[in-house]
């Protein structure tokens, strides 16, 4: 007899793509956390029509369904018993599955469990600092690669005509970008977001210049994109508190009204003083790093940079970079961490190589390898080194070899920079600037990939696969997928 909570379940199960397309099932409190092959499978308005459903969370390729305490608790055995029941689910043991399958399946388990792992009050902020600034990429991008071609033609003396437009263009964003990263910031933390804008907006105002605050002028800008964030957290927790006392009748004069005066007093007297500060202290720091300890710096950022990822402290990361950029006019830790990703093309070409009648995994490699030179790792991450495991360490030691190159020449003077965050490998090369001209920038920066290409291919060819053959290695991708 069906009982209310297996009916949940049965309701569930189609809507999601059938028990093909369910990789792990788990549940926190209030919702069931469905790991998936493919997310566009899912059938939200479905999904949401079903009376038991209070909501859904999405998250890489998992569906979180919310269906509240208790409950969730019930209907998830009940969702599991459905799974072990259904003929046409893809088991680990199946004669027909792959090696490529087990390890995506080993993967997909990984990147769901990484995810839950994510789940704490640190990385939760991290993820939302990630969600103010990913947005932004886009501009950046755009402007980083108007900027470097505007550069090269000033370098070149063409088109003298034109450049000062192209630098306007180029520039205008950056100018402004504190404001967008108001607008995001209290979109993110539950304000309104065109007054994180315009509290933020003071940040950037040229009016600034005639405010003195402990002795000292302001400059417009001073703090940048750390004051402007700092600013609208305040404004949103200032909103929020006038939300609850001031009265509905009087809310949309007041509380707007009050939300910027006083955020916008407290972002004059004190945050962007204290911002400034900070953000100079990350230019001069990030200097400081690669002109005297450069080699040894680069090899361990390049040689961390995957395991940051994996535990989602690269997010931290985002702001220092736009701080440089907006600073210096590029971010020197960019070119430095996305060799970690030349690593992990070097360790997939050194299993392509080896494993060579393993038709199924080099086919996942063959597909996967023009994202990876691109700077997109992921597909190579969790799709071929990462459920190997070995060949995961020893992609890192090609990102430490490679970091540990650039390392050395910005001790010898020559920085290497990015103007834009967002791509790496070859796909940084249109964003490339530096202190000693175009040309040597990219050669270093070439120089440094192939450098990361070479150890991490060698390291995975001569010990990430050791003693393992192609037969041994798919019965433990089956044991690791049935854990």
């Amino acid at each position: 007899m069906r009982t209310p909570d297996s009916t949940t379940a049965a309701a569930i199960l189609p809507l999601v793509g059938g028990p093909a397309n369910v990789l792990t099932v788990a549940h926190c409190m209030t919702r069931l956390r469905l790991c998936l092959r493919d997310r566009s499978l899912v059938d939200e308005e479905g999904l949401r029509a079903l009376p038991a459903v209070l909501g859904l969370v999405k998250d890489d390729n998992t569906c979180q369904i919310v269906l509240g305490p208790g409950t969730v608790a019930r209907v998830t055995p009940e969702f599991e018993a459905l799974l072990t029941t259904t003929a046409d689910r893809l088991a680990p043991h199946d004669a027909e599955t792959t090696t490529a399958d087990l390890l995506a399946l080993r993967g997909a388990e990984l990147k769901a469990a990484r995810t839950r792992r994510n789940a704490t009050p640190l990385k939760l902020l991290l993820r939302r600092i990630a969600d103010i600034f990913v947005p932004l990429i886009p501009g950046l991008i755009g402007c980083g690669v108007i900027a470097g071609l505007n550069g090269l033609l000033v370098n070149l003396g063409v088109l003298p005509g034109l450049t000062p437009a192209l630098t306007a263009i180029a520039a205008g964003f950056m100018a402004l970008i504190a404001v967008f990263v108001g607008y995001n910031t209290a979109k993110e933390f539950g304000g309104t977001p065109i007054l994180g804008g315009a509290v933020a907006s003071v940040v950037v105002y040229a009016g600034v210049a005639k405010v003195t605050v402990l002795g000292v002028t302001l400059a417009p800008g001073q703090g940048g994109v750390l004051g402007a964030l700092a600013a609208a957290v305040l404004g949103t927790y200032v909103e929020k508190w006038c939300r609850r006392w001031v009265p509905p009748t009087l809310d949309v004069l007041v509380t707007p009204t009050l939300t910027v005066l006083l955020t916008g007093l407290v972002t004059l007297y004190a945050l962007m003083y204290a911002a400034g500060a900070l953000s100079s202290a990350i230019g001069t720091a990030a200097a400081w790093l690669l002109s005297t300890t450069g080699a040894f710096a680069g090899l361990v950022l390049g040689a961390l940079f995957l395991p940051l990822v994996m535990l989602g402290l690269h997010q931290a990361l985002i702001p220092i970079h736009t701080t440089l950029i907006e600073q210096q006019g590029y971010t020197v830790l960019l070119p430095v961490l996305a060799m970690a990703g030349a690593g992990q093309v070097g360790a997939a070409l050194a299993v392509y190589v080896r494993l060579r009648h393993d038709t199924s995994l080099r086919t996942t490699i063959r597909s996967a390898l023009p994202a990876g030179l691109l700077g997109v790792g992921e597909p190579l991450i969790y799709g071929v080194s990462l459920p190997l495991g070995r060949p995961f360490v020893t992609a890192c030691a090609g990102g430490a070899a490679g970091g540990a190159f650039i390392g050395f020449f910005s001790m010898l003077g020559d920085r290497v920079g990015s103007t834009a965050i967002g791509p790496s490998g070859l796909a940084l090369f249109p964003l490339l600037s530096g202190n000693r001209g175009l040309a040597l920038t990219a050669a270093i920066y070439a120089g440094g990939l192939l450098t990361g290409y070479a150890v991490g291919f060698a390291a995975t060819y001569f010990f990430g696969l050791s003693n393992v053959t192609p037969a041994h290695r798919a019965e433990q991708a089956t044991e690791q997928a049935a854990v």
